[in-house]
């Protein structure tokens, strides 16, 4: 038996995928603790690890971030992401040290794993002499020496003048780093670590092993991954045992296009609404998902092709699914595209540009390149994936990817050879 730490930010698209590694090492016979906010405390439990809950750390609730971060009020854009970085993620990291290592007195473990947004999980790794693994729950954010930074929402370039193209978006690299130098510097210092030359999407990454979430053709299959980098698919926790909803039977033998926007920061008009009017004179079924538990209804009248659910089990629904609307949230995403779904990403900040480029350039969906389109633009690109085959064929080419990939055992089998590589057994 080995004894592991995994660390997860309490975001719901952290911590979900961390759980089914957690789960899958339990099952294995092995001592699991799980370090993350309280919100997540009974889902902890309930997959068998010990909750480490955050007690220095500042725990606060990811449907109300200004609560906790007042700085975040009123940003938007690509001053809302730096914020988020630098008050939520990186101003935290050091705290985080505090619990972590208070934890590591108690009972040292075998091996740290950490989500790849965890910078006190990567900051307590460095003041341990433990192995440690990063599970990217994101879409991978290595550098490379091909293709244009990760994060820009950009597809790499074709023929000359595109790769000169992402040779210039490489070398500014470090300057769209830059305003996270000072935050980072100061929270190293404050976790009593040396300074670093290291920029933020570099830290959260280890030299011995990285599992990531995803699959090579969602990477734009680049050549130059380093030799400690698996993929390993999707990662599926447990799922809760949701109520079906009484329409449920209406979803046999329709054709069926799920709308969705994530469980954050949710406005219907966005993509909800538009996405109901888009298809509201088809003879298909509009499945949408409001991200909330419970709000079984949405703020405006729906036409009778509509059905609204707060939470649905997500797996059995999709396997009654032919196309998604999506925000791009990365969970969602894979889900989808493991059961071979084409999608139609409105992606409108955070890593939804990255991701909806992503699933573009594999060929499994439209990338509407605007997270507020229009329902001319949703009905077009619906009307492409559920009448285009190629979209279903390279759906279908990333699911056999993302099975390949073994998942949560995959994961668990490859961190087991990391603890005991460790320990020497």
């Amino acid at each position: 038996m080995a004894r592991f730490m995994l660390a997860a930010m309490p975001f719901t698209g952290h911590v979900i995928p961390m759980l089914a590694v957690a789960e899958s090492l339990v099952e294995r016979g092995h001592d699991v603790r799980f370090y993350t906010g309280s919100a997540f405390r009974e889902r902890v439990e309930a997959s068998g690890a010990a909750f480490v809950p955050w007690r220095e750390a500042p725990d606060f609730d990811e449907n109300d971030l200004t609560k906790t971060f007042p700085r975040l009020i009123g940003k938007k854009g690509v001053r809302q992401v730096m914020v988020n970085l630098t008050d939520g993620f990186i101003a935290t990291a050091p705290a985080q040290v505090t619990d972590l290592l208070e934890a590591w007195d108690e009972q040292p473990w075998d091996a740290l794993v950490i989500d790849d947004t965890s910078c006190g999980g990567a900051f307590t790794a460095e003041k341990t002499d433990a192995p440690w693994a990063t599970v990217a729950v994101l879409p991978l954010n290595l550098p490379s020496r091909h293709g244009p930074p990760s994060g820009l929402g950009i597809a790499p370039g074709r023929g000359l003048l595109g790769r000169a193209r992402d040779a210039a978006l490489r070398g500014i690299r470090p300057l769209l780093a830059t305003p996270l130098r000072k935050p980072l510097a100061r929270a190293r210092a404050e976790a009593t670590l040396p300074p670093s030359k290291a920029i933020f999407d570099e830290v959260m990454f280890s030299p011995h092993l990285i599992l990531a979430s995803g699959a090579p053709l969602l990477d734009y299959e680049r050549p130059d991954r380093p030799a400690h980098l698996d993929f390993i698919g999707r990662l599926a926790a447990t799922p809760r045992k949701d109520a079906l909803p009484e329409w449920w039977q209406d979803l046999h033998d329709r054709t069926v296009v799920h709308v969705t926007q994530g469980t954050q920061n949710i406005d219907p008009s966005d993509l909800i609404r538009p996405t109901i009017e888009a298809l509201a004179d088809r003879d298909l079924l509009v499945v949408v998902a409001t991200g909330r538990r419970g709000a079984d209804e949405l703020p405006f009248a729906v036409p009778s092709n509509v059905r609204v659910a707060g939470f649905l089990p997500y797996d059995a629904l999709l396997s009654h699914v032919d196309a998604i609307v999506t925000n791009g949230g990365w969970g969602g995403t894979l889900a989808a595209l493991a059961h071979g779904i084409p999608l139609v990403i409105g992606g409108g900040d955070l890593d939804k540009p990255e991701i909806a480029a992503r699933v573009a350039w594999s060929g499994a969906g439209v990338n509407l390149k605007t997270g507020t389109p229009t329902s001319a633009a949703i009905a077009e690109a619906v009307d492409r994936v559920l009448r285009e085959r190629e979209f279903a064929d390279a759906a279908a080419r990333v699911a056999a990817q993302l099975e390949a990939g073994g998942g949560a055992r995959r994961a668990a089998e490859r961190l087991e050879a990391l603890a005991g590589a460790a320990s020497g057994s």
